[in-house]
Order: C-alpha cells, then structure tokens, then sequence
C-alpha cells in the first residue's frame, strides 16, 4: 500500500477533486505477473520462462480457435450482451437455470459488480489472511471495513471467520477462495457447508472456484441447492486457457444475478469471448489432459523443491508456494536468467514464491536455474 507521504501527493494531485471514501488513497495498483515482452525489454532476455500467473501451459482447446475463427467476420458487430447461448451451455453443464447465471470480463468483474451490488461504506467484508489480494481492494473502493482473519496452517480458518461474523453484525460479505490463491490449500465440503449454515441470511458468501478444474472434488455447487447467500464464481482463465480473452461466471440464486446483471456493463464480454467460452466448455477431454499434466508436474516439481531443502504448501490448484530465505533476491536472479515467479511480499509472504506448474520443459528451466543460484549462494 501506499505510504502517507503518496497519499498526500496524491491528494494534492487531484484537489480540489476527492475521492468518493479516503480509503481509496490507500489503494495502490494491482500487481500483475510481469510480462514476457517487459522482462525482455528491461534484461534484454530473448528466453523467457513465465511461470508466474498461473496460465495454463498447454494453451487452450484446439475448439477455441476454430470458433474464434468463425467470429473474425463479425467484429463490427456488438456481442448478444446476455450472452444468451454461452449462459445455455453453462446452464446445462452446472445443472442450474441460465437465470441463475451472471456474465463477467474475467471472475474479478464479478467479484467487483459483486461488491458494488451489495456493499456499501457501512458495511464489513470478511476474507482470509493470504487469501486473494483483490478481496482486500473491494473494500477499500466501497468504503467498506475488511476484517482479515489470521490463517490456521495457511489456509482458511472457518471458525475464527464466523467469530468475525459473530463480532460485526454489520458484515455483507464473506470471500472463500477454494482452492485458494496463493497458498494453494482447500476447504472440505463438510466443513465449507457447516460454515455456510451458520451464516445470517443477510451475509453472503462468496466462493472463488478460480482453480476449481484442478481439483473436481472442491466443487460445492450443490449449496446453492441449500442457500440463497452463496455465489459461487469462476473463470475460464486458468484451466480452459483463455486468461488473455477475460470471461468468467457467477452462479447464484435466480434474484441475486437478477441484481448483478442490473449492474454489469451490457457488453462486460465479448464476442470471441462469449465464442471461444462456449466452445471451451465442450472439449472436457482438454482439461482432463490439463488437469492430469498439471498433477504429474506438480509431484515432479515437488520432488525437485525437497531435494533443494525448499519448504513447500501442498497445493490443489495449478500452483506451488515455495519457501526460501531472500526470496526477493532470489526472484530477482530468477528474472536476470529468463524466469518469472511471483514473490508473494504483497500477501505479506516475504520469504515464499508462487510458482506456476508448467510444462516440462519450462518447470526443468526452473528448477535448473534456481539449483543454480542457491548453490552460487
């Protein structure tokens, strides 16, 4: 965040303009995986490994490109802004009403029309420690509390998250990421549900299942069969490949996306977008294949992380949070010889990196280069 010294700039940059809630100045910038193209503009790197935004290394489904194929004559067109077909084949794959489904640019549009639906500058959002940073930043642009409670073994604690409930009865809104990112841990079905029903009725939950095709048994659609307060939300970033066309969806009850879809843009989605989702969603065959690579390269790195005396979190997403001394340092050589972590000194992880599961090649690059550099330490 910010210190009080930017904030005053800031402030003075914009007077006699001011921001709707002063809890926006301490906002800074979401901090994305650094690009290829800059890494190899700042290092003059020509090799480049990205193992830091949790993409899928395989790409996506060979479906995808022949329906965004079929979309390239139709670009002066704008998108059907309901997205009717796409939301038909979610309807059908999730077992749920297409009324209960909401459009998005990518899960965190979602998770914004979300907060803006249901927040406002009274209200209290609860999240984990370690837990998305984004969860953290919709409150502050509501001007909203957020209460970050501890973790238990660097996962979510749902006891002392409805402990937190308990103490602020003016909370809107609990988020669960599950798996969740950057630490990779998961929640039990159980223990998520339990949680669930002792939630007030005026709370809602939402549940972030951005990395819910690596790991099937995370998936708790069935609570909205149970609960009006649950939303579940998701991507087709991560395992389907297409981070770089930004579509997501939120399942919930038939009058919660009725409000969502009140408030999203008309065209939150595009075209190609609404295209290459729908065809994604068909080709299950192509996240099995990702979804088993993704599992023998997790073990294969696994063994190479315990093999360098590296402390690791047992991960059920696409990712591993490793432990090393000077993690900055050792990022920064990483980046010197071609390969992108993610340091987690934002997540309040100082000493750990995020490492995306790649594909052979690139996870032997790494493991190569990070042998490398510790020994020359």
């Amino acid at each position: 965040m910010p210190s009080t010294h930017s904030s005053q700039v800031i402030e003075q940059m914009l007077s006699p303009l001011t921001p709707a809630y002063d809890s926006i100045l301490e906002l800074a910038p979401y901090q994305t995986g650094k690009p290829v193209e800059e890494l190899k503009r700042e290092y003059g790197v020509s090799d480049v490994v990205k193992l830091a935004s949790n993409e899928n290394p395989l790409g996506c489904s060979p479906h995808v490109t022949l329906a965004i194929t079929e979309q390239l004559g139709q670009l002066a067109r704008y998108p059907d802004g309901n997205g009717y077909y796409l939301k038909q084949a979610l309807a059908d794959f999730n077992n749920i009403s297409a009324k209960c489904i909401t459009l998005g640019n990518g899960s965190d549009d979602l998770l914004d029309i979300l907060a803006r639906s249901f927040v406002g500058s009274d209200d209290v959002i609860v999240y984990s420690q370690y837990a998305f940073i984004v969860y953290s930043m919709l409150a502050k642009m509501q001007g909203a509390t957020d209460i970050e409670v501890p973790t238990q073994r660097f996962g979510h604690d749902l006891a002392a998250m409805r402990q937190a409930v308990e103490d602020n009865p003016k909370t809107k809104m609990v988020f669960i990421a599950n798996p969740n990112n950057p630490t990779g841990t998961m929640l039990e079905h159980k223990a998520l549900r339990e949680f669930v029903a002792s939630m007030p009725a005026s709370v809602l939950v939402v549940l972030d299942e951005a990395y819910i095709e690596y790991s099937p048994e995370s998936n708790n659609r069935a609570l909205l069969d149970e609960f009006d307060n649950v939303v579940i939300v998701r991507t087709f970033s991560k395992a389907y490949g297409l981070a770089g066309l930004r579509v997501g969806y939120a399942l919930s009850s038939p009058a919660v996306a009725d409000l969502l879809n009140r408030i999203r843009q008309p065209f939150n989605v595009s075209r190609i977008a609404l295209a290459a989702a729908e065809a994604a969603l068909t080709d299950q065959d192509f996240i099995e294949k990702t979804r088993v690579s993704n599992l023998e390269q997790m073990r294969w790195l696994e063994k190479q992380f315990d093999a360098l005396g590296l402390a690791f979190i047992k991960s059920h997403a696409n990712f591993i949070m490793v432990e090393i001394e000077d993690a900055v340092a050792i990022n920064q050589a990483l980046l010197e010889q071609g390969v992108i972590v993610r340091p987690l000194a934002g997540y309040g992880l100082s000493d750990w990196l995020r490492v995306t599961v790649g594909v052979a090649e690139d996870n032997l690059r790494l493991i190569d280069t990070l042998h490398s550099i510790l020994n020359d330490d």
